[in-house]
């Protein structure tokens, strides 16, 4: 999700904090160090611009660094160089499936103000942890962990993502922070795999963990670890897991002291400040520059949360945009003339999100400003740059953050929910939200942005095998994306970066079941001048009786088209020919029973009626369209391999509407609304 602006200025190293005032009560001593390091608000959380002692020179009244410039390639390329090998060794010595096959985990890296650095990926946030344990008491060998959703900032969605934390040290001062967070087979709760699909109550979703030290100057705490090992189903994968994640990290936390040990603090946050400096500057006058002042209002919807019936639970985004607004600069520091600047080019207001949900597709957006949401939104800027090579090179660090302001709606909404709400599903507003903000932006450029693409499910099995063990498998399956202004949408991806899905010959020697069919699902993509992509087709034989299990929505809605686009096929499961719903915790499937599951196809961009025929016959001959949705969908009319182009001319001009809508939801949306469209979805 590197921008390439030349950046001015200096900045001088922290001079070293104060020893903390001796305290027996945590919260009170947590409290006063926050007073020195980060502002809390009522309830403790953290202002996210409100970090550390930190001075430096301002440049052009910008505050921005002046380093080395060839020396902020070096550092740059190390940041990244550190968080690809952390990540690389947690993929080697992990032992869940999650983690080791499907790479559903991140790393990041931070600075001591707290900054995420590199942008390859998104990662959690290390306020929780400078918020509980302040900076100064802090040793090498020690790491943090924490899975708390209420108490992460922001940062941890649901309680099977993990985190740990380790600080860097130079001269004895924490400098910098390696950070890795993941997706575990299982953390305790009232089902297999931690994610209750009907739970009313976060309690029933596992083991909440708010911050602790796991490490103690490189000894583990057994007493915690024995603890979270006892409550999860699979606590060999779990062990083994946290013991790659936190060795990983430590590592990572070496490869960076190095690198201040060779250039000195100075000069590296510097570097920092420079590489934070270029993302703003370069999201600013390549991105932002492309949306014309104005406000803008979009929403996308959720359709079950797994305890009322299926309804319409909105999710809206409200999107201002003002050129002449100063961003809130990432790097300032106290005496800056934009030192609390209320305003930003962005501004994104929720209001108008549905009331929290009694099930779990609720996220707790709405701490440290928003600052973890604002850093998950931002790649879907990327898609304004000029060319698809380019997108590809803008990254998204703290950079990003200056540049919008969030207004949340009161406690009590998906986004801003109250504990104990349920959050386990909380992808469904969370990724969801990645849609929401296209199609704002949709709106705004005229439909320069792709239309929807999937979201994520889980689907699995849990049972016992052959030799009397439990055992979970979990698949993150990936869908189609959208059409795009420029070209189809990709098939089978996902949009968690790196993640895969569960190599057939991997699945096969590890559980009980057989992999008949593993495809692409022909007619997913929704039609459009720029076919949306398409998702799996996948059927699974069981061997032995068990369970099937599914975290799914996008069953009844559909992957929206976009200007004149049509939707793609919703998520689809069958067992035995019985269609599931798309959350499921524990429906039986017997030995011999198949699982037919069929992902989401992305949505359309451009009429269909615009695709090139020929695109259409070379989509046939690939069996990606059939010759029924050539011929429905398309409007061309085949002959064998040949392309009849006068019927083909005849039906697109019968087919084609008087006008055509910016949007198309899908038939899912008017079972459930009784409309058509959405007030929102006029132009």
């Amino acid at each position: 999700m590197n921008s390439e602006t030349p950046v001015n200025g200096s900045a001088a190293p922290p001079e070293p904090p104060a020893a903390p005032e001796a305290a027996t009560d945590m919260d009170q001593h947590a409290a006063q160090d926050m007073d020195r390091h980060v502002d809390l608000d009522e309830d403790r959380h953290v202002d996210p611009y409100a970090v550390t002692d930190v001075r430096a020179e301002s440049v052009n009244g910008r505050g921005v660094s002046a380093a080395d410039p060839i020396l902020v390639e070096i550092v740059e390329g190390t940041l990244a160089s550190v968080e690809k090998e952390v990540e690389t060794a947690i993929a080697r010595t992990a032992r869940s499936p999650m983690i080791r096959d499907a790479h559903d985990f991140r790393a990041g890296i931070h600075d001591v103000r707290l900054r995420k650095l590199t942008g390859r990926s998104y990662s959690a946030l290390v306020q929780p942890i400078v918020r509980d344990f302040p900076v100064e008491t802090m040793k090498p060998g020690d790491v943090y962990f924490h899975n708390d959703v209420y108490l992460s900032e922001g940062g941890i969605g649901h309680l099977p993502d993990l985190c740990v934390t380790v600080p860097v040290f130079h001269q004895g001062e924490v400098v910098a922070f390696v950070q890795a967070f993941g997706h575990h087979d299982d953390i305790g709760g009232s089902v297999p795999g931690s994610m209750p699909s009907h739970a009313r109550s976060v309690y029933e979703e596992g083991l909440m963990v708010p911050p602790i030290k796991l490490w103690d100057q490189g000894v583990p705490n057994e007493t915690a670890l024995r603890i979270m090992t006892r409550n999860s189903r699979m606590p060999d994968s779990l062990a083994g897991d946290l013991d790659a994640e936190c060795s990983a990290c430590l590592m990572g936390a070496r490869r960076l002291s190095e690198l201040f040990g060779r250039y000195g603090r100075a000069a590296v946050e510097e570097c920092f400040d420079a590489i934070i400096d270029k993302t703003t500057e370069t999201f600013r006058r390549e991105l932002l520059a492309k949306i014309p002042e104005g406000v803008y209002t979009w929403e996308d919807y959720a359709e079950h949360d797994g305890v009322d019936e299926p309804r319409l639970h909105a999710q809206r985004i409200t999107l201002t945009v003002d050129h002449s607004a100063p961003e809130r600069r990432s790097s300032r520091r106290e005496g800056d003339e934009d030192a609390g600047q209320e305003h930003a080019p962005l501004t994104i207001d929720f209001t108008g999100t549905s009331p929290q949900a009694k099930g779990p597709i609720n996220h707790a957006g709405d701490y440290a400003d928003g600052v973890f949401l604002k850093k998950w939104l931002a790649p879907i800027l990327r898609n304004l740059a000029d060319t698809p090579e380019r997108m590809a090179e803008l990254d998204v660090n703290e950079g990003v953050v200056p540049l919008i302001k969030m207004i949340f709606p009161e406690k009590g909404t998906l986004l801003t929910p109250i504990f104990p709400a349920p959050t386990n599903a909380r992808t469904f507003v969370i990724l969801r939200l990645l849609g929401v903000l296209a199609g704002v932006l949709a709106k705004a450029t005229g439909g320069r942005m792709p239309a929807d693409q999937e979201t994520i499910r889980y689907t699995g099995v849990h049972g016992v095998d052959a030799d009397g063990q439990p055992y979970l498998m979990r698949e993150v399956l990936g869908g189609g994306s959208g059409g795009r202004w420029y070209a189809d949408g990709e098939d089978t991806i996902h949009v968690v970066p790196d993640s895969r899905n569960i190599p057939v010959e991997f699945a096969e020697a590890r559980w009980p079941f057989r992999v008949e069919r593993l495809a692409l699902a022909c007619d997913s993509g929704g039609p459009g001048m720029f076919r949306g992509g398409l998702g799996y087709d996948k059927h699974i034989r069981m061997l032995r009786d068990a369970s099937y299990m599914s975290i799914a929505d996008r069953s009844i809605l559909s992957c929206w088209g976009v200007n004149g686009g049509l939707a793609g096929r919703p998520f689809r499961v069958e067992i035995a020919g019985k269609e599931m719903e798309g959350l499921v915790d524990d429906h039986p499937v017997q030995a011999g029973d198949t699982i037919r599951i069929r992902t989401t196809g992305g949505g359309g961009w451009g009429s269909p009626y615009d695709r090139d025929p020929r695109a259409v016959a070379a989509d046939v001959r690939d069996g990606k369209v059939s010759i029924a949705g050539a011929l429905g969908d398309y409007g061309v009319v085949l002959d064998g391999d040949r392309i009849d182009e006068r019927g083909t001319a005849e039906l697109r001009a019968n087919l084609r509407p008087t006008t055509d809508r910016f949007f198309d939801r899908g038939p899912g949306y008017a079972r459930l609304s009784g409309r058509p469209s959405a007030e929102v979805d006029d132009m």
